[in-house]
């Protein structure tokens, strides 16, 4: 299969089916209770960097990143007070589906190194919408156990039109000091989020920076005098 690829969703009861070219390539099975997420597309892309500064890379650092557009499920609605419903019914779903997608690509949780996640809601909803679909532990913990990571996911969460800029911020999955892999994928995609959309998305990286040599986080505090529980010396 080709690493860029859009895939067509078929949702049934209980069951998301990703097809490529009528093949079955995921299948998500939900609660009874769950109402499905209207998925309209998802892209997988990969970033191969080679050279960087002029100068060959030991190992090439790849970057992945899987997305899903999906309808905006309080689109005119209005101001909603309780968004959990929706949460506890898209979020399992859409963690599922980008997690096997990136874990596809990457193949094995074991070699991604750097991970994060970001989320783009479309000119009719807000921030919160965006940011309801990615905090939550019913999004982030598929992803989080599949690579097996101790490292929180670092995010991004904006709002904006279709072809807005998608940026995926990454850090060490185990080591939050380490800044060799504070690393950001930069992407979009050009129809979404439509005004009723939000574009969800996971990233990975395997490899850091290309000769990174500015140190890390351990060294600035042991200079500073400060200690590594409390890097704000507060």
């Amino acid at each position: 299969m080709p690493l860029n690829f859009l895939a067509f969703l078929r949702l049934e009861k209980r069951r998301l089916t990703c097809r490529y070219y009528g093949i079955p390539y995921y299948v998500i099975e939900f609660e009874e209770t769950a109402m499905p997420i209207e998925i309209r597309k998802t892209l997988l892309q990969v970033e191969t960097t080679l050279i960087e500064g002029g100068k060959t890379t030991p190992v090439p650092l790849k970057l992945y990143s899987a997305i899903a557009v999906v309808k905006n499920p309080w689109a005119g609605a209005g101001y909603v007070e309780n968004l959990k419903p929706e949460i506890h019914a898209a979020a399992p779903v859409l963690g599922e589906l980008l997690t096997k997608m990136i874990i596809e690509a990457v193949g094995s949780g074991e070699a991604v190194e750097a991970y994060g996640k970001s989320a783009i809601v479309g000119l009719d909803g807000e921030v919160e919408h965006a940011s309801a679909l990615i905090h939550t532990l019913r999004f982030g913990n598929h992803y989080r156990q599949a690579v097996g990571a101790k490292s929180y996911l670092a995010f991004c969460n904006t709002r904006g039109p279709a072809n807005a800029p998608l940026m995926i911020p990454l850090m060490d999955k185990n080591d939050e000091g380490r800044r060799s892999h504070y690393l950001t994928i930069q992407t979009s995609v050009p129809d979404a989020p439509a005004a009723n959309e939000i574009v969800v998305a996971l990233g990975a990286s395997v490899g850091g920076r290309p000769h990174h040599r500015i140190g890390d986080r351990y060294q600035d505090l042991k200079d500073l005098g400060q200690d590594v529980a409390n890097p704000a010396g507060v």
